[in-house]
């Protein structure tokens, strides 16, 4: 019974965080409408981010993390006094904690003394301009960034717009993939079945996540700008596409729930689900429609550390930190 009660409290709750989270600017769908069944977390399945703690601390002070309630999960290490602040755009929070515990081991005086978010990498930029304030439910903070990693098109633009300095980095690239349930009882074989109308769709907001035109490019890709109209426009209007805010946590989250029938992930997203042993499972997208992103960083202007920053930079495209991201299907840059 308790076990029952759990899992209809979270359900509620998660269903109330998905709804509030669609932009006042951006149609986000009939989020009520996508889902028919109650949720199935239990004991054997966990939401979709990593679990225990994400950094080497001893002293944690009073640990008040409530999975269902309360969870700051795309933000991570201690505030009180960082030499290193990082923003990683969100889509490989699964391999922030083993990059930096690496970096750290390597760089023993950083140790504990590291802070970074996963958020979208658009959110990420606002952040940046607003001097590093955000504000995440009742509580609001400042965290003057170091190092900003996004979209190679991204790290750019915003150098070239002054956010950033120079040299840019790139360091590993990654591909779409079709998120669903495992089973795939929807049987979605490609990007032409998301145009159907009884597949219901969790899609990120192109408004805020580069990877949004680049799924628009591959719709096109494969069945021309009537099934990115039809995924993009149509069927968010009737309510059958939910557009996210944080898609890397919010597809699989409303996959599990039974809210949708799938969504386009960067495939290491899915394959990060299908390892933790999530209820996900992947169709991929060939290689003739699909698109393929180049991540890169830079040092953020006016960066409170630069010598940190620095040596994350050349941190991040070491043989090491490939190795991590080549667990999840990434692979190394090469120009």
């Amino acid at each position: 019974m308790r076990a029952m009660t759990r899992r209809f409290m979270f359900g509620c709750i998660a269903g109330i965080l998905l709804a509030g989270s669609a932009s006042a600017e951006e149609p986000a769908g009939k989020v009520a409408s996508l889902c028919k069944q109650p949720p199935r977390f239990d004991e054997h399945t966990l939401p979709p981010w990593q679990g225990g703690t994400n950094n080497d601390v001893t002293d944690r002070g009073l640990l008040f993390t409530v999975p269902e309630i309360d969870v700051l999960a795309d933000f991570h290490g201690d505030l009180t006094d960082p030499k290193l602040v990082l923003f990683f755009g969100g889509n490989y929070y699964f391999a922030t904690k083993d990059l930096v515990l690496a970096f750290e081991a390597a760089h023993p005086e950083f140790k504990g003394r590291i802070f970074w978010e996963t958020i979208p990498p658009g959110r990420l930029i606002e952040q940046i301009e607003k001097g590093g304030r955000i504000t995440v439910g009742n509580m609001t903070w400042t965290a003057k960034a170091d190092v900003y990693f996004g979209g190679l098109r991204k790290v750019k633009e915003s150098i070239d717009k002054g956010i950033l300095t120079g040299p840019v980095v790139p360091y590993v690239t990654n591909n779409l993939a079709i998120m669903v349930a495992k089973g795939n009882p929807s049987h979605v074989t490609g990007l032409a079945d998301l145009g159907r109308p009884d597949i219901r769709l969790a899609m990120p907001n192109p408004a805020y996540e580069g990877i949004g035109r680049q799924i628009k490019a591959a719709l096109v890709n494969a069945g021309g700008e009537t099934l990115a109209t039809m995924v993009y426009e149509t069927k968010v209007k009737d309510g059958s596409t939910y557009l996210t805010m944080i898609h890397h946590r919010q597809t699989p989250l409303s996959i599990m729930q039974g809210c949708a029938d799938a969504g386009v992930t960067w495939q290491s997203e899915a394959s990060f689900q299908e390892q933790v042993g999530n209820p996900i499972e992947h169709v991929t997208i060939p290689d003739n429609v699909n698109v393929t992103a180049i991540y890169a960083g830079a040092e953020v202007k006016g960066a409170p550390h630069p010598q940190a920053a620095k040596e994350w930079l050349e941190f991040i495209h070491s043989p090491e930190a490939l190795k991590i991201f080549e667990r999840y299907g990434f692979k190394p840059y090469n120009p």
